[in-house]
């Protein structure tokens, strides 16, 4: 059985969150080790104990855990940590700016190696049908802009139409996750404010350069395109150019 001393269950986070930080402190011993595939861990009274934390506390990490794919639980026997830990589903928590930033930084990382990719086969494979969707979801955040409105549908429609360019479905799929994570940040990017701040017309001419670049067949200028808008969506987030 896993055991924690009480300098590691001292400095467990505090502030809201509490579920997420124990799921950490959990996926950290499993990864290097402290639970192998197949142990048991520790109960939920123990962990309650050892980290000071409610019992719904560690309900709810060994739910993200089993989400997550990393544990399973049996019915009167406890969790116990899976065969193949964290390689049977992939799950993301809506990306948040933490005082480091470091979840939102981390997302916007994923999403410019899925996005640069995905707009360079784009622009290798793009067809008549895919041309003419990307171009229908730029027109529609084009009146959008011009009529004072948010666009946030629209945009994630642009994205999924450039990933349904690639002709991969797996990458498709992909996007249509990330969309969903960052549905907040888009919305955030067409609010009114934003508007004002000229933060949406920013992102509306980097998806000109973006869908410029794929009617063209430009594949190198489609994955530039795609690169500097990430870079320049991260950065309108507080990020630097890294």
């Amino acid at each position: 059985m896993l055991h924690f001393s009480q300098s590691q269950a001292a400095d467990l986070p505090r502030p809201s969150g509490l579920g997420s930080a124990l799921a950490e402190r959990l996926l950290v011993a499993i990864r290097e080790g402290g639970l192998a595939p197949g142990d048991r861990l520790p109960t939920e009274k123990q962990l309650a104990e050892t980290h000071k934390v409610s019992r719904a506390v560690v309900r709810e990490a060994i739910a993200r855990l089993k989400s997550e794919g990393y544990v399973e639980t049996r019915q009167g026997a406890g969790a116990f940590v899976l065969a193949r830990p964290g390689q049977t589903s992939f799950r993301m928590t809506a990306p948040s700016q933490t005082a480091e930033g470091g979840d939102l930084r981390h997302a916007f990382e994923l999403r410019g190696a899925i996005e640069v990719a995905a707009a360079e086969l784009a622009a290798r494979r793009r067809q008549p049908a895919d041309l003419a969707a990307i171009a229908a979801a730029f027109a529609a955040m084009e009146q959008a802009l011009a009529e004072g409105r948010e666009a946030a549908g629209a945009d994630d429609t642009f994205h999924a139409a450039v990933a349904a360019a690639t002709g991969n479905p797996l990458i498709q799929r992909f996007t249509d996750f990330l969309a969903h994570q960052f549905s907040e940040t888009r919305q955030l990017t067409w609010s009114e404010a934003s508007r004002q701040q000229g933060k949406a017309a920013a992102a509306q001419a980097e998806h000109r350069a973006l869908l410029r670049a794929i009617e063209a067949g430009d594949a190198a200028a489609a994955a530039e395109a795609a690169r500097a808008h990430v870079a320049a969506a991260a950065s309108r987030f507080g990020f630097g150019e890294d």
